[in-house]
């Protein structure tokens, strides 16, 4: 059994274009305030430049101390802030870029949290819960808890798998909150597992992720991903231009920057932080949204080829109802996905899920109510009867 939706529906969408336009031109202004008056865009290290520091803890930290910290240890324009699930014991350290230190302000950061962090008697000892497989690898090596000194080679690929077996497991939770974890380690050798025991300690917290980004790379990056949305949009101008006509192209384009920008609005009221995969989701909703119209257009030039004689507002009520199944459908099942997304991605893809799902909603609408109107407003204004019109005036 099949069902299908919307077949032989006959509403008279461009009756009512001028409301929707002016609907979409509030959105829009309500889009560019929240952009450029009501706040900034919360750049990421990816284009503000700095240091990103993802830190694990033991027990769940208290942000305002952290802040005054890592404040007292040397580092400004310090932003903190909670990430993962609640119990993670989580956080996101940012802070400006550090000139002339490829490292950024990692090292002062971890230097503060060492600090308040560990104990006199852990300093200098090697921390389970910071170290990598190499560090850890020529430990056991130096160690040689298992006797295998006789074949050096053989004996550091021997503590090389051991220290995969450590490592993995740390990984498995962000980092070991008890010495317990470490002896339920499976496959590891038990003089191994006593070294550890008694040549390390496990420290209070963990640093899970570091980037650090140059100011100037950063404003490359900055002006690379502005220069990618805005050439995208005169691809698609020129492909519908050559692919249809230019009215097609001219609605195409107002339609997708105006979901561009409406998106980006609520995005950035949203407080999600603006980076590199932001920008793919712009592209993608670039696409989508292009998609869309030429989906409608195409069947607006089928008709015009079958019914010439009939005026270009009647042909596109009649390709909008026939297309009208097609983009409700598609635009439903994108947002099973990309909802879904949203609602239990984590806020690694939060921002991404988020621009997918609006984009979608605001896209299928102005495919509907902005690129048809304004290919309708182009030709009234600029087509082959606004300028027979305008010579037919020069000649009276």
């Amino acid at each position: 059994m099949s069902f299908s939706f919307f077949q032989d529906s006959h509403i008279d969408f461009m009756k009512y274009r001028r409301f929707f336009v002016a609907v979409s031109a509030v959105l829009l202004a309500v889009g560019l305030f929240a952009l450029f008056v009501h706040g900034e865009l919360n750049l990421g290290i990816d284009f503000a430049g700095g240091t990103q520091l993802t830190v694990k803890f033991r027990e769940e930290p208290d942000l305002d101390q952290l802040r005054n910290l890592v404040e007292t240890g040397g580092v400004d324009d310090v932003l903190i802030q909670r990430f993962g699930e609640p119990g993670d014991n989580e956080v996101i350290i940012k802070s400006a870029g550090v000139s002339g230190s490829e490292e950024g302000s990692r090292d002062l950061i971890v230097g503060a949290l060492d600090d308040a962090f560990t104990s006199p008697e852990a300093a200098g000892a090697f921390d389970l819960n910071r170290n990598g497989r190499e560090s850890l690898t020529d430990l056991l090596a130096r160690l040689d808890p298992s006797g295998r000194g006789d074949d050096p080679e053989a004996a550091r690929v021997y503590y090389a798998e051991q220290a995969s077996r450590v490592i993995e497991a740390r990984e498995a939770d962000g980092m070991f909150a008890a010495a317990a974890a470490v002896d339920a380690i499976d496959g590891l050798d038990e003089s191994v597992r006593r070294a550890l025991r008694d040549e390390t300690v496990l420290g209070s917290f963990a640093v899970l992720g570091s980037e650090n980004v140059g100011p100037q790379i950063g404003a490359e990056l900055r002006q690379k991903g502005v220069a990618a949305v805005v050439l995208s949009l005169l691809g698609m101008l020129l492909y519908i231009w050559l692919r249809f006509e230019l009215r097609f192209g001219v609605g195409a384009l107002v339609a997708v920057t105006h979901d561009v920008f409406i998106t980006l609005g609520l995005f950035t009221l949203g407080g999600f932080e603006f980076n590199l995969t932001t920008i793919a989701a712009f592209l993608t909703l670039v696409g989508y949204s292009v998609n869309d119209s030429v989906v409608v257009f195409d069947r607006v030039r089928e008709n015009l080829r079958r019914a010439r004689s009939r005026p270009l507002v009647e042909v596109m009520n009649l390709s909008l109802n026939q297309t009208l199944s097609r983009t409700v459908l598609t635009s439903s099942t994108t947002l099973l996905v990309v909802g879904s997304l949203l609602v239990a991605g984590g806020d690694v893809l939060r921002g991404f899920a988020f621009i997918i799902t609006i984009g979608v909603v605001i896209g299928t609408y102005s495919s509907i109510y902005v690129a048809s109107p304004f290919a309708l407003l182009w030709e009234q204004y600029f087509g082959r009867e606004a300028r027979t019109k305008r010579r037919e005036t020069k000649a009276a």
